[in-house]
C-alpha cells in the first residue's frame, strides 16, 4: 500500500475516531452502517481498486466499536459525579506535578464508589492527589476524594480530587525496578546544581515532577517542551543502540531485531507509557519487522500503520495532544524537511538550512494544533530549537545511561554530571529566549485561531519551499508581510509605545491578568501591587503598559495561584512584601525567593500600616493569630489605602461572608470609599452589609472569560447594583485606569462595555 494511501486511511480513521468520542451514542449504528457499506462493495464491485475504501470503513467501524464496547464501563464511572467516591486503581502512567500543587496520573479502575460501598469497574481515570511516595507505574492506589465527570471526547472518563491516598499495591516486577531506576535517577539529578539538575530528568526520561512551573512555562513559550516528551528520537536512538551491540557481537538480522523489541518494550516501561511514547514505540517496531521480514517500506506509511493500530486501540487518542502534536511532528519531518531544506538552501549555507528545516517543518505543521487548546504561540520556537539542537541528543543519551547504570552509583554519577551541562545549556536556551520581547503571541484558543495559524504556516512554507506557481508565490509572500506588519505593530504598541496608549493620569490600575487579581496603586513616584494574578506575562504586560518598572509595595493577600502566579515577573524589583499568612512549603519557597532578591518581608495583620508616597495604607484584615479563619481565602490581607491624589479604595482579596462579617462588626470599615475590590472575583458568597457599609461609586472585579465558576455571580453584580456601585469588570472592560479629579473618579478602560 503506497504512502498515500496509508496516510488517507489514517486520516479518515483519526477523524471518524474523533467524531465517536465525543459522540459516543452513535457509536454503535456508525459502526454498523460502515459494515454494511463494505460489504455492500465488496459484493457489488468485484473488480480491484475499492480495497483502501473498504479498509478504511472496516477500521473506522473497529474504532466504533471500540468506543461502544468501552462506553458502559465508562458510563458506570462517570455515575459518581459529584460524589464522594474510593477508587482503587491500577496506575498506568508517569505522576507530575500539576500547577495545584497536586500529583496527577491516569489510572485504570478497578473499584470505585461511595465508601464502603464500591463496584467493581473498568475505565480510565484522573487522578489528583498529594504528592506521595510510589504512585508509580504498575502500582494500585487507593484513593478517597471528590469525583467529576470529564466532558466528552476526554481519554479519562472521571476525574478524582483526592483528598486521602495511599499505596494499596506497590508496583512489582519490571515496573518496580523501572520506578526504582527512575527514582535513583531522579534523586543523583536533583543533586547538580541549578540550571540544568531539574530538567534532566525530563530529557532522558520524560520525569517532569523536578520542573520547576517558572521554567515549564519557559520551555512552553520557547518551543522547547517537547524535549521533556519522550519522543520518536528515544525510542530511535535505543534501537539503534541496541542494533549497533548486537552487530558488533556478529548476531543476526533476526537476533538484533528480537533484541531492540525487548529493548524498546523495557524503554517505554521506564518512561511510561505516554501517548507520543507508545506512537513512537509502535511505529519502531513496524519498522523492525519489515527488516526481519526483508521488506522495508517507507517513513510516512509506517507512520500511518501505527496510527491506524494506535486508533483502533484507543479511539480516545485521537482527542490527546500529545498524540496528535506527535504524529503530526513526525509527518511534518517526513513529508516537508526536503521541501524546506532545498527552499533555504538556496539562501543560506546548506549546514545552517538542514539545522532550519527540521525544528521549522515541526513548527509549521504543529502550530495550528497548539492554536486549538493552547493560548499562545510561540515565535521563537524555531531559533530555540536551533540552539537546543545540538544539547538535546547529548542530554538524552548520557542522561539515560546515567539512568541505567544505577546499580554502579560511581559510573552513574560521572554520567549525570556528564550529561549536566548540555542540560544547562537547554534551560538557559529556554529561559533567554522565552523573556525575549515578543517572545510569544497571545491568541484566543479554539478553530478560529487554528485556522489563522494554519493559514499563516502554509504561507510560510510556500515562500520558503519555493514552489514553481508565481502566483502561489507572491499571495503567499503577501499573506506573511501583512502578518508580520501587524505582529510589528503589536510589538511596538504592546513594548516601547504602550505608555502611550494608556492616560499617564491614573492613580489605581485593575490589571486584566485572566481569573486572578492584580492592581496598582501609584502615589507619587511610589508605587504598589495587590497580588500578581496567575500569569507572568499577563502581568508583565499590564506593567509596560502602565509604564511601571519598580514596585515599592507588593501586598500578597493570599497565596492562591490566581494571586500568586505571576510573582517571577517582579523578581528582584520589589521594595517590601507584605503577605498573608503562608499555608504550604511552596508559599515559603516564593517569600525566600523575594527576599533573597532584595525585598523586606512583612506579614500582614490588623494593625500593619505605612506610607505610600503621600498616600496611607492600613490593614484591617486578619487578627493576629486567628484560629477561626486559618490560611487561605478568609485570611487574605484586606487592605484600605487613600490620601496623595488615590481615592480612598478598600481592597477584599478573597474573604467570604463570615470574616466579612466580622471585619464589619470591627467597626474597621467606615463608609467614604470611593472605591472597592470586590472579594473573590464576585463569588455569591458575600455580606452585603459590608457593602452597604461602604457604598463605593465604584467597583471592581478581576476575573477572567469564560471561567468555570461563574463569577461574578448575578447575586453579587445586583448586591453592588443596589448599593449604588458602578461595576467595572477585566474580563469585560479589559485594563481598568482609575483617577481621582477633583469631585469624582475618572475611568479609563481598555474595552468598551458592550
Amino acid at each position: 500500500m503506497s504512502d498515500l494511501r496509508t496516510s488517507l486511511l489514517a486520516l479518515a480513521l483519526w477523524a471518524t475516531a474523533l467524531a465517536l468520542v465525543f459522540l459516543p451514542a452513535f457509536a454503535v449504528p456508525v459502526s454498523a452502517g460502515l459494515i454494511v457499506v463494505a460489504v455492500t462493495i465488496v459484493v457489488l464491485r468485484r473488480r480491484g481498486g475499492h480495497g483502501l475504501i473498504v479498509l478504511a470503513l472496516l477500521c473506522c467501524a473497529a474504532a466504533g466499536s471500540a468506543v461502544a464496547g468501552a462506553q458502559p464501563q465508562r458510563d458506570l464511572v462517570g455515575a459518581n459525579d459529584g460524589h464522594v467516591v474510593e477508587v482503587l486503581a491500577d496506575v498506568t502512567s508517569s505522576a507530575s506535578i500539576g500547577t495545584d500543587g497536586r500529583l496527577w496520573f491516569d489510572a485504570q479502575t478497578v473499584e470505585i464508589g461511595p465508601p464502603g460501598r464500591q463496584q467493581r469497574v473498568s475505565a480510565p481515570v484522573r487522578v489528583g492527589i498529594d504528592p506521595i511516595e510510589g504512585a508509580d507505574l504498575g502500582a494500585q492506589m487507593r484513593v478517597t476524594g471528590q469525583a467529576k465527570r470529564t466532558d466528552a471526547g476526554e481519554r479519562a472518563a472521571l476525574v478524582v480530587f483526592g483528598t486521602h491516598a495511599e499505596v494499596a499495591r506497590p508496583a512489582s516486577g519490571i515496573f518496580a525496578v523501572a520506578a526504582t531506576t527512575r527514582a535513583d535517577f531522579i534523586d543523583r539529578a536533583t543533586r547538580l546544581p541549578e540550571p540544568g539538575a531539574g530538567l534532566l530528568p525530563g530529557l532522558a526520561v520524560g520525569d517532569t515532577r523536578a520542573v520547576s512551573a517558572d521554567l515549564n512555562a519557559a520551555m512552553l513559550a520557547s518551543g522547547l517542551s517537547h524535549l521533556t516528551a519522550v519522543s520518536g528520537a528515544n525510542c530511535m536512538i535505543v534501537v539503534a543502540a541496541v542494533f549497533w551491540l548486537v552487530s558488533l557481537t556478529g548476531g543476526g538480522r533476526g537476533l538484533r531485531v528480537v533484541l531492540s523489541l525487548v529493548a524498546l518494550s523495557a524503554f517505554v516501561v521506564l518512561v511510561t507509557p505516554e501517548p507520543s511514547v507508545v506512537r513512537a514505540s509502535v511505529m519502531a517496531a513496524l519498522a523492525m519487522l519489515t527488516v526481519l521480514l526483508g521488506r522495508p517500506s517507507a517513513g510516512l506509511a509506517m507512520l500511518s500503520l501505527a496510527v491506524c493500530g494506535l486508533l483502533i486501540t484507543d479511539p480516545w487518542l485521537a482527542a490527546t495532544p500529545g498524540f496528535a502534536l506527535s504524529a503530526a511532528a513526525t509527518a511534518a519531518l517526513l513529508v516537508l524537511s526536503r521541501p524546506l531544506l532545498r527552499g533555504l538552501g538556496r539562501w543560506m549555507p546548506t549546514p545552517l538550512a538542514v539545522a532550519l528545516s527540521v525544528p521549522l517543518a515541526a513548527q509549521v505543521v504543529c502550530g495550528p494544533i497548539v492554536a486549538l487548546f493552547s493560548d499562545q504561540q510561540s515565535i521563537v520556537g524555531v531559533v530555540a530549537n536551533l540552539l537546543a539542537a545540538p544539547a538535546a541528543p547529548i542530554a538524552t543519551v548520557i542522561g539515560l545511561l546515567a539512568c541505567l547504570s544505577a546499580p554502579l552509583p560511581m559510573l552513574a554519577d560521572l554520567f549525570a554530571a556528564a550529561a549536566w551541562l548540555p542540560a544547562a545549556w537547554i534551560e538557559m536556551t529556554a529561559t533567554v529566549t522565552a523573556a525575549l520581547p515578543g517572545a510569544t503571541v497571545p491568541v484566543v484558543a479554539g478553530p478560529l485561531a487554528a485556522l489563522i495559524v494554519g493559514v499563516l504556516s502554509a504561507a510560510v512554507t510556500v515562500v520558503l519551499a519555493g514552489p514553481p506557481s508565481p502566483r502561489l508565490r507572491y499571495g503567499s509572500l503577501l499573506v506573511v508581510v501583512v502578518a508580520l506588519a501587524l505582529a510589528a505593530g503589536r510589538m511596538l504598541l504592546t513594548g516601547p509605545l504602550a505608555p502611550m496608549t494608556a492616560p499617564g493620569e491614573w492613580s489605581i490600575a485593575a490589571c486584566d491578568v485572566g481569573q486572578g487579581d492584580a492592581v496598582l496603586v501609584r502615589s507619587g513616584e511610589r508605587t504598589a501591587l495587590i497580588d500578581t494574578g496567575p500569569d507572568p506575562a499577563a502581568l508583565q504586560e499590564c506593567l509596560t503598559t502602565t509604564a511601571v518598572s519598580h514596585i515599592d509595595l507588593l501586598v500578597l493577600t493570599h497565596f492562591d495561584l490566581d494571586h500568586v502566579g505571576g510573582t517571577s515577573a517582579v523578581f528582584g524589583r520589589v521594595g517590601t512584601v507584605l503577605h498573608g499568612p503562608p499555608a504550604e512549603a511552596e508559599d515559603e519557597r516564593l517569600l525566600r525567593q523575594l527576599a533573597s532578591d532584595g525585598a523586606r518581608l512583612v506579614e500582614g495583620a490588623v494593625g500593619v500600616h505605612g506610607a505610600l508616597g503621600e498616600a496611607q495604607w492600613r490593614v484591617l484584615w486578619p487578627e493576629p493569630d486567628s484560629a477561626a479563619f486559618p490560611a487561605g481565602n478568609d485570611a487574605s490581607v484586606v487592605i484600605e489605602i487613600g490620601g496623595g491624589a488615590v481615592p480612598r479604595m478598600l481592597m477584599l482579596g478573597d474573604l467570604s461572608a463570615a470574616p466579612q462579617r466580622r471585619l464589619l462588626a470591627g467597626g474597621r470599615i467606615a463608609p467614604g470609599y470611593a472605591v472597592v475590590k470586590v472579594s473573590h472575583h464576585g463569588s455569591r458568597d458575600q455580606e452585603p452589609g459590608l457593602y452597604e457599609q461602604a457604598r463605593a461609586p465604584v467597583a471592581v472585579i478581576g476575573v477572567g472569560e469564560d471561567n468555570d465558576y461563574g463569577h461574578p455571580t448575578p447575586a453579587t453584580l445586583q448586591l453592588l447594583e443596589a448599593t449604588g456601585s458602578r461595576v467595572l469588570r477585566t474580563d469585560v472592560n479589559g485594563l481598568i485606569l482609575l483617577g481621582e479629579r477633583s469631585d469624582r473618579i475618572a475611568v479609563w478602560t481598555e474595552k468598551e462595555e458592550g
